[in-house]
């Protein structure tokens, strides 16, 4: 099989991640065999992404994802890569991914990821 476009590194001890990452996979199972997309545990390889600078406690607050030239994707951005391979989410990718909202997007990604990372720690879940 031939690498994939995008790797998505997901953390999933965390309930509302794993949850999110499910409910993509499923719509994203034609191009998961098709060698589109591939998701991750970032917690059965914590130092998968350590040459981009990424440990696993960046993981565990926002999603990281590489793509097929090798870049490495956070947050927000991670999130419309996604939605572009989903099908029916396409309007998603284009709505919160153009140039004016996409810096609102990665505000309002960020904060929500903030508050969930605290949460996660709150709940012991790692």
């Amino acid at each position: 099989m031939t690498t994939p476009r995008l790797v998505v590194w997901y953390n999933t001890r965390c309930p509302v991640c794993n949850a999110g990452i499910d409910r993509q996979r499923n719509k994203l199972f034609a191009a998961m065999q098709a060698g589109r997309i591939e998701f991750r545990d970032i917690n059965l390889e914590p130092d998968a992404l350590a040459r981009y600078g990424a440990t696993l406690a960046d993981v565990r607050r926002r999603l990281h994802a590489t793509d097929a030239a090798g870049r490495l994707l956070v947050g927000a951005d991670v999130a419309i890569a996604v939605w572009r391979l989903t099908p029916g989410e396409g309007w998603l990718a284009a709505l919160f991914g153009n140039a004016v909202v996409r810096p609102v997007m990665r505000f309002a990604y960020d904060r929500f990821a903030d508050l969930l990372y605290v949460w996660n720690v709150r709940k012991g879940h790692w």
